[in-house]
């Protein structure tokens, strides 16, 4: 896959699925737009991409809550890049744990990164991407945005909302050119689960590298087709 001249920014680059993706991404020949909380994790990647791949490469520290902290990673991807044609949001925390346990700043936590992190980027990248008339929007809702799981009512409720979300944004901007593809991966076997403390069998999940491979199958399709939602799952769920 060749994807020269395209610029791609990742929100949630530091580690698991988005950290995956800008690894394959950068062998396909993008340029990269590098964000998440940790600074540390940014700089060890763009250092790999960069001595690896060859690959041009912008990263910074961005707390995607902070409205001027969104506004600024789009100020500075435009004025190293000139445009952004495809936004990826990985960014993304979860609680399991029953629903009378779940605290209100749990709660709070989960809608301000899960929703309000891709609502802050949306509204700061869509104009740039309808002005350009074509841009491409891919977000990993998870398997947890389509389905309800018992122990996850408060990520449940992040997660589908984030769903609603793009889906009515899909209806607004597709006259524009812009395309909005939602992931329903299944579990994924990610640093996610080391701070869970249900018993899960990690093992039978998706790798995180099948995770990014269908970031990167969302992120390539052209023509007329656009692609919506892929639902991923382990074979050992096949629903």
């Amino acid at each position: 896959m060749n994807l020269s001249n395209t610029v791609i920014m990742i929100v949630g680059a530091g580690r698991g699925i988005g950290r995956a993706s800008a690894e394959l991404f950068a062998e396909a020949g993008a340029d990269l737009v590098l964000a998440s909380r940790t600074e540390a994790d940014l700089s060890e990647l763009e250092n790999k991409l960069e001595s690896r791949y060859c690959a041009r490469t912008l990263s910074l520290s961005t707390d995607v809550t902070d409205g001027s902290q969104v506004k600024r990673l789009v100020a500075e991807a435009m004025s190293r890049f000139g445009r952004i044609d495809k936004l990826v949001y990985t960014a993304g925390v979860g609680v399991l744990k029953p629903f009378g346990e779940t605290t209100e700043e749990e709660f709070e936590r989960m809608l301000a990164v899960n929703v309000k992190g891709a609502f802050l980027l949306c509204q700061s990248v869509l104009p740039l991407m309808e002005k350009q008339k074509r841009g491409h929007i891919i977000a990993v809702p998870g398997i947890i945005g389509r389905a309800p799981m018992a122990q996850a009512a408060a990520y449940c409720a992040s997660k589908y909302a984030l769903t609603g979300m793009l889906k009515a944004l899909a209806l607004e901007v597709k006259r524009a050119g812009v395309r909005i593809s939602l992931l329903h991966l299944g579990g994924v076997n990610s640093d996610f689960w080391n701070t869970i403390s249900i018993r899960v069998q990690r093992e039978r999940m998706l790798t995180v590298e099948a995770a990014a491979r269908a970031v990167l199958f969302a992120a390539t399709q052209e023509g007329e087709g656009v692609l919506n939602e892929i639902v991923l799952q382990p074979e050992s769920h096949q629903m």
